[in-house]
Order: structure tokens, then C-alpha cells, then sequence
């Protein structure tokens, strides 16, 4: 397999350079409570917005009901491949209950708060992939979210696995260098 370290034009911690998001997972792998637990803790010490903390997490291990109900709403695609998953968790953010006046920082502190989330899970050794292709109101209802929480996405954690277990295309995306744009398409500098 190809090497997964990302290739970055300047340092940066290994951690992050190592981290990327697996569709291949090892179905015969739990995911180690305490790992898992640690992943959540990171994330619960995220940074947000007048410390507001406005993310909650609905955590599923495989082989549960709550697991079983948030890969219910997953898209065919995703359901092909997150079916190995250890955990799924579904992620809300705290928006406020008036249309008027809505929380859009929430979603920047989720998703500010997943990567928290994602970076301790891979110093772990585990892996996540986050997904949007999920049906957000299927999921609203299956948990009975209060108004104000807004479902945004699930994220897949476990023990990668073999690229083997998945088909054509995506094996091959699985095994495919890393690449990113390059930092002069994304950072605008000025004088």
C-alpha cells in the first residue's frame, strides 16, 4: 500500500501528517472504550465560541441499536463501506430554537471540535472518516433531537482495515497518494 503520511511542503506534526480517513476498516476490531473515551474527551475540550460547547455526540458501537439506527440513515455508498465500522457517531450542533436568531458559529465549534476528536482518535491508533451523506431528519427523528440540534454529521471510527475488502473504485482510492492544493491556491497573503 502506499504510504498515508501526507506529503507537506513544510513541518508538521506527525500526528497530523499521518492522519487521513480510511474506508477500509477491520470489522473484527471493537473499538477500545478507552480510546474511544479519549477521543470524546478531546473533543469535549475543544475551543468554541463563548464556550458555548454547542456539540453533542450520539456514539453507537457495532453490534448495538444505536448503532443499527444511525447506519439506517446513511446513505447506500456510505452503508457499503461503514458496515465494517467500530463506532459510529452521529453529530448534532446546538443551533438555538429560534429560526430568527440561529447559532451558525455552532457548526464551525462542531466541526472544530470532531477534528479535536479525529486527531486523538489517530494518535490512538485508531482512524475516522466523517461523512455528510446521511439522511439528517431520518436521524432527528431515530433520536428524538429537541428543536434547536441539528444533525450534521456521523463520523466512522475503528482499526483500519485492508483495502482488499473494498471494490474497484474505492480500493483504488483507498491505495491512491494523498493530495491536496497547494498552500498558494488556499492562503491569500497581503503586504
Amino acid at each position: 500500500m502506499t504510504s498515508r503520511t501526507a506529503p507537506a511542503d513544510h513541518p508538521i506534526l506527525d500526528v497530523l501528517a499521518g492522519r487521513w480517513s480510511p474506508r477500509a476498516f477491520d470489522e473484527t476490531a471493537p473499538v477500545d472504550p478507552a480510546k474511544l473515551d479519549a477521543a470524546l474527551e478531546a473533543a469535549r475540550w475543544s475551543p468554541s465560541a463563548f464556550n458555548a460547547q454547542p456539540w453533542r455526540f450520539i456514539v453507537g458501537q457495532r453490534g448495538t441499536e444505536t448503532f443499527e439506527k444511525i447506519f439506517g440513515t446513511l446513505v447506500q455508498f456510505n452503508q457499503d463501506w461503514a458496515k465494517r465500522v467500530g463506532a459510529l457517531i452521529l453529530t448534532a450542533a446546538e443551533v438555538g430554537d429560534d429560526p430568527r436568531t440561529p447559532n451558525l458559529i455552532a457548526y464551525y465549534d462542531l466541526g472544530q471540535s470532531v477534528a479535536h476528536l479525529s486527531v486523538q482518535a489517530h494518535a490512538d491508533g485508531l482512524y475516522v472518516h466523517q461523512m455528510t451523506g446521511f439522511d439528517a431528519n431520518a436521524a432527528s427523528e431515530a433520536f428524538e433531537l429537541p428543536a434547536g440540534f441539528v444533525p450534521v454529521s456521523v463520523v466512522a471510527l475503528g482499526e483500519a482495515g485492508s483495502p482488499e475488502v473494498l471494490d474497484g473504485a474505492l480500493r483504488e482510492r483507498e491505495s491512491a497518494p494523498r493530495e491536496r492544493k497547494p498552500q498558494s491556491e488556499i492562503v491569500l497573503r497581503r503586504e
